[in-house]
């Protein structure tokens, strides 16, 4: 199986994609734009009223076979050691490295990718890319 890019439709799709957030989460500091259904009797958000945000619905769902995958075609892993990689397929997935690993780590796996040919989306910074010291 090969990277095929996504169809023009899909991308419109997932770009026209309300973004769902919380009832009231822009009102009160204290409540994160996470997801939660609205439950409230006279709710306007749940009674779906107009200039109220939308609510998640299954029509918003994209076609299982697009599902996953990134832009580029390929199908996210997430890594967190050199031996990680050895179970990603080149030809149809690539490596995002874990938020987790520090940067020592992040340079291993990157290196081993590259020798391996995956694709890394997330490539680790390093002193050469993020500039000189000043002082």
């Amino acid at each position: 199986m090969t990277v095929k890019k996504l169809p023009r439709r899909i991308l419109e799709a997932r770009r026209k994609r309300p973004r769902f957030v919380r009832q009231e989460s822009w009102r009160y500091i204290r409540l994160k734009e996470v997801w939660r259904r609205p439950k409230g009797i006279d709710s306007r958000m749940r009674l779906q009223k107009s200039g109220a945000p939308p609510l998640v619905k299954i029509g918003y769902r994209s076609p299982k076979i697009f599902r996953n995958i990134q832009p580029s075609g390929y199908r996210e892993v997430i890594v967190h050691n050199p031996n990680d990689l050895k179970k990603i397929k080149p030809e149809t997935e690539a490596a995002r490295i874990a938020s987790g690993v520090g940067l020592k780590k992040r340079i291993a796996i990157y290196e081993a990718a590259k020798e391996a040919g995956i694709r890394v989306l997330n490539p680790p910074r390093t002193l050469a890319t993020s500039g000189g010291e000043s002082g």
